[in-house]
């Protein structure tokens, strides 16, 4: 969630593909150059978190933490130790059990090196062949397949999530299937010490890594858990849909009705991606992308990308209209997708940049589109038979 938005604005969720499916969607979310200090004493911590807000159920961590001082690789942070004051006078956390847990928590000097890697590729303009090899790692049989199984296993919570939240059932999936394969790869890093790292070891973003441990605290004593159990990505996302914890506390919904949030449950996972899709604006009937008829030639003059839109009129004065013919009366994306040949245009609806608020990239919106579509003919393949 699942992760999900880039790093310089929300990281929504999540995230995911270098080393396993989900990698290379939290990579994309990097937008800073990272350094690593051992100690941040010139960096207040921030009370900026925009998702959690003080706990007046009774204070109960789960976990039997407990020291005079944090001990272990985050022995002697002067910004962790502001940041367990920040908690027990924000949110009523005892702080020896935070000193307990945080002597649990591992540096994890991996994260910080891939960061620093993924970065620096990450500011090179897309090239040739872009789009094809990012679809290559989706757009395959086991990303398809995966998904008929999976909605024909969970088709009536599928069928509820969409009649509730006005999401198609095959883009609920190919959230799903982008982020984590349907949970067959979740992470293997625990929770705490990827966000305990990147908080007080990632200088660059190190501000909104706390907002996000706070979140995480939080969450983990609402929900009930063992704060040092939880396992995700390297950057903390979590489930089968990839959720950070500020993205965890404003959407997860409890799907099952079982009294839990829990993000790891295939119902809720698909209730709570549905309701994240739903609060950021999905209109349900409407398209997600148009390819384009007319002077393709004129869509070089305009300017492509997420942060440019252009009303209909405009694009009908260069001779550009979407080739299905829709009735839009809001602006429109110009999509730019690089082939190794040619460079693909196509026009992105409202619903498209819904799909970007879960990663804001083009790429990582058109695989979700294609994977849903994918998904859809293979399930209504298979129901035929």
């Amino acid at each position: 969630m699942n992760l999900a938005v880039s790093f310089t604005k929300r990281f929504s969720l999540g995230l995911t593909l270098l080393f396993f499916a989900g990698c290379a969607n939290q990579a994309e979310k990097v937008q800073a150059v990272v350094q690593p200090v051992r100690a941040l004493t010139q960096q207040p911590v921030p009370s900026q978190s925009r998702t959690a807000t003080p706990d007046l159920r009774p204070l109960a961590a789960v976990g039997g933490y407990r020291a005079a001082s944090i001990s272990g690789d985050y022995a002697g942070y002067s910004t962790l130790n502001q940041f367990i004051d920040f908690m027990a006078q924000k949110h009523g956390f005892d702080r020896a059990y935070l000193n307990g847990l945080f002597s649990q928590a591992k540096r994890k000097q991996w994260t910080l090196d891939y960061l620093v890697k993924s970065d620096q590729s990450l500011k090179a303009k897309p090239g040739k062949g872009s789009w094809s090899r990012y679809r290559a790692k989706f757009l395959d049989d086991r990303h398809i397949n995966s998904g008929v199984d999976f909605w024909q296993k969970h088709r009536t919570a599928l069928q509820r999530a969409s009649q509730q939240y006005g999401v198609p059932a095959e883009y609920i999936l190919g959230i799903m299937a982008v982020e984590t394969t349907f949970g067959s790869y979740v992470g293997n890093h625990r929770v705490i010490d990827a966000l305990t790292t990147l908080a007080f070891d990632y200088q660059r973003r190190g501000d909104y890594f706390r907002g996000e441990l706070e979140n995480f605290l939080v969450m983990s004593r609402g929900e009930g858990i063992d704060p040092a159990k939880p396992v995700g990505s390297f950057a903390g996302a979590m489930g089968l849909g990839q959720f950070m914890p500020s993205s965890f506390l404003e959407w997860a919904v409890d799907f099952n009705g079982d009294g839990r949030r829990d993000l790891w449950d295939p119902e809720d996972c698909i209730g709570s991606v549905a309701n994240y899709f739903a609060q950021h604006g999905w209109k349900s009937g409407q398209p997600v992308v148009s390819p384009i008829r007319g002077n393709l030639a004129a869509a070089g003059s305009l300017e492509p990308g997420l942060d440019n839109q252009y009303p209909l009129t405009v694009l009908k004065q260069i001779g550009l209209s979407p080739a299905d013919n829709c009735q839009c009366d809001y602006p429109l994306r110009l999509l730019q997708l690089r082939h190794q040949d040619t460079d693909e245009y196509l026009l992105g609806h409202p619903n498209f940049y819904v799909i970007t608020r879960y990663n804001q990239s083009t790429h990582y919106a058109m695989a979700v589109h294609e994977l849903a579509r994918a998904i859809k003919s293979g399930y209504l393949s298979q129901a035929s038979r």
